[in-house]
């Protein structure tokens, strides 16, 4: 593990699981969910295994926490930006630059909590990450269905995409001026398929 999360000195505290959830999202969102063992999580918390077991259940539990942290908070508000006062084809590529300045927000944690929790190999994991992505792309295809219903499927399917190669090439180091040229891209698309 390259990222520290420091630990207090002296006596510990008492244990705290709801800064234990955001301790672990940033370990979960630095490395992937695959990467983080159930000791890293131990060791950055401060806590035994009984205690890591007794709190959360199972590695994937702790999981599920997070992405719940991570959807109540840090998540792109699509509620904000897919606007019915504005045109569809320019609220999704609104959409698809946000997506690029969150995925680099955090140097140490690129990418989107969610969509690289889809590939995890923990097949739980893998579901409770999908379960939110899947929720996000309903949002985006009722955004559009509103007023292009027989265009939705297929443009949710195109901004799905272009988000999880926006979040995979954070991931791989891409710089937010990289990202944006592809969300920009990507936007001219949307914009002239949806002009209205």
């Amino acid at each position: 593990m390259t990222t520290k999360i420091p630990r207090a000195r002296g006596r510990p505290r008492r244990f705290d699981p709801d800064e234990a959830v955001s301790i672990a999202q940033q370990l979960f969102h630095a490395h992937g969910y695959d990467a983080v063992s159930v000791a890293d999580v131990t060791e950055a918390l401060g806590i035994n295994p009984p205690s890591f077991y007794s709190a959360f259940g199972s590695k994937a539990g702790l999981y599920a926490r997070v992405l719940d942290r991570y959807n109540r908070g840090n998540a792109i508000p699509l509620a904000k930006l897919l606007r019915a006062d504005r045109p569809v084809g320019e609220c999704l590529a609104a959409l698809l630059e946000e997506a690029a300045r969150y995925y680099v927000a955090e140097p140490d944690a690129a990418g989107c909590l969610v969509l690289e929790g889809t590939r995890a190999n923990d097949r739980q994991a893998c579901e409770a990450a999908r379960t939110y992505n899947l929720a996000a792309e309903g949002v985006i295809r009722k955004y559009i269905a509103a007023r292009h219903p027989e265009e939705a499927s297929r443009l949710t399917d195109y901004v799905s995409t272009t988000m999880s190669g926006l979040s995979a090439k954070a991931r791989n180091g891409h710089d937010l001026e990289r990202l944006l040229a592809t969300a920009r891209l990507a936007g001219l698309a949307l914009t002239r398929e949806l002009p209205a």
